[in-house]
């Protein structure tokens, strides 16, 4: 392995001096933060540019449906305990944003990539990763991203290629270990993840998944939970050697202490001891907006960022814990998903008997919803007037993907 990234070939320099160039431009312009025009520009010019600026690099790439941003940043802060590491964990996840981290940082002798996983094979092949992280697989909008199952395959398909590579994966997550299940070096992680909606039947052979606790099978080919190496635990974890470390982590609920031992498992992979691993990720505490706490006319409002089913029953899980009033903010543009149907599978049941505002582009869509839940509510479509007509103090705000960037720019705007 080389200690540093290659020397680019003059085409693909040149793509990306444009490229960084159009970033920059753009930020100017405020036509927004540049992640993704840099790496459109140069891609067009070198289609072989993501390809190029991962050479010599020791690169790690993160995929999944959730999760993806934080164990990205966790990862990257983990990995920077060995050298400096180009990272995209700002959320531009498709190959213009990978191109456009690698060039703003192309002395850095790691990379850490969060990857759209439609878009893993693309970059796997690209960027040929030292570790792959297989996070969850779980239904998403289905306009914007496809069939669970189809992304599976092809997740499948790409992880089976790679026979340099180690897969880190999720082995309490079916889809991800079906995906995985023949990759060449794979480390399993046991997550807890309470999520099985989408693996009632099994993705290779179709036959029904059998629970057993913890433990499951196919009931129809040899697909079954792997003993796992890494395990989560409640506010800890253990290692393959049969250690267990307290995690401590700032950022809340369980499905972060999965993603930070995911992390661990990757980071102890490129060479990171450990402890030091975990004592760098409890510094993670703001993941681009997500869990910050802003304050409004006597309300501190937390920030949390929910763009699927999975997602929004692992923080309906999380705000559950404290009882706060809610607001609850749904867009339908076109980086959401246009199609609203995905709401009928969130258990907003668990809402009953606390205070919530359906507020958002589409808040008359979660109004519906919320009242086959027999969850009471009011609608205030602007989030920021929904905070204020909250009683004074703690108040969770649980936002879809564009209603949460936007909120963040507005609040960020008014301090």
């Amino acid at each position: 392995m080389n200690d540093s990234p290659a020397r680019l070939p003059l085409r693909t320099a040149a793509a990306v001096k444009l490229g960084n160039l159009s970033s920059t431009l753009s930020q100017k312009m405020g036509l927004g933060a540049g992640g993704m025009i840099g790496g459109r520009v140069a891609l067009k010019l070198d289609p072989q540019a993501l390809n190029r600026l991962a050479q010599g690099r020791r690169v790690a790439v993160v995929t999944g449906t959730n999760g993806k941003t934080t164990s990205t940043m966790m990862l990257a802060r983990a990995v920077s305990a060995l050298g400096e590491v180009a990272t995209n964990h700002s959320g531009a996840n498709m190959p213009d944003g990978h191109v456009t981290a690698l060039s703003k940082q192309p002395d850095a002798p790691y990379a850490v990539l969060e990857c759209d996983e439609g878009y893993f094979p693309a970059v796997a092949g690209a960027s040929n990763p030292e570790v792959a992280v297989i996070l969850n697989l779980s239904r998403d909008q289905l306009d914007r991203v496809g069939e669970v199952r189809t992304i599976e395959r092809s997740l499948r398909d790409a992880i089976t290629a790679l026979q340099n590579c180690t897969i880190v994966a999720n082995c309490d997550d079916v889809m991800v270990t079906s995906a995985a299940w023949n990759a060449a070096k794979v480390i399993w992680v046991a997550t807890g993840t309470g999520w099985h909606h989408d693996s009632a039947s099994c993705p290779r052979c179709g036959n029904p998944i059998r629970w057993q606790g913890e433990h499951w099978h196919c009931t129809g080919c040899d697909l079954a939970r792997p003993h796992p190496n890494w395990i989560t635990a409640d506010e800890a974890m253990i290692t393959p050697e049969h250690q267990k470390i307290e995690l401590r982590l700032t950022l809340p609920g369980k499905f972060n202490q999965a993603n930070a031992v995911m992390a661990t498992a990757a980071a102890h992979t490129l060479g990171v001891p450990t402890d030091e691993a975990v004592r760098r990720l409890r510094g993670v505490s703001n993941v681009s907006g997500r869990y910050r706490t802003i304050q409004r006319n006597g309300r501190s409002a937390r920030l949390l960022l929910s763009k699927n089913p999975a997602g929004w029953s692992e923080t309906l899980t999380v705000v559950k814990e404290a009882n706060h009033p809610a607001v609850l903010v749904i867009n339908a543009q076109e980086a959401d998903g246009r199609d609203l149907s995905w709401l009928w599978d969130v258990p907003f049941e668990r809402l009953q008997g606390r205070t919530v505002i359906a507020a958002g582009e589409r808040a008359t869509d979660l109004a519906v919803r919320l009242t086959y839940a027999e969850v009471e509510h009011t609608i205030v479509p602007d989030p920021l007037k929904a905070i204020d007509q909250m009683p004074p103090g703690a108040v969770e705000v649980i936002a879809n993907y564009t209603a949460f960037r936007d909120l963040n720019a507005r609040a960020a705007a008014d301090e």
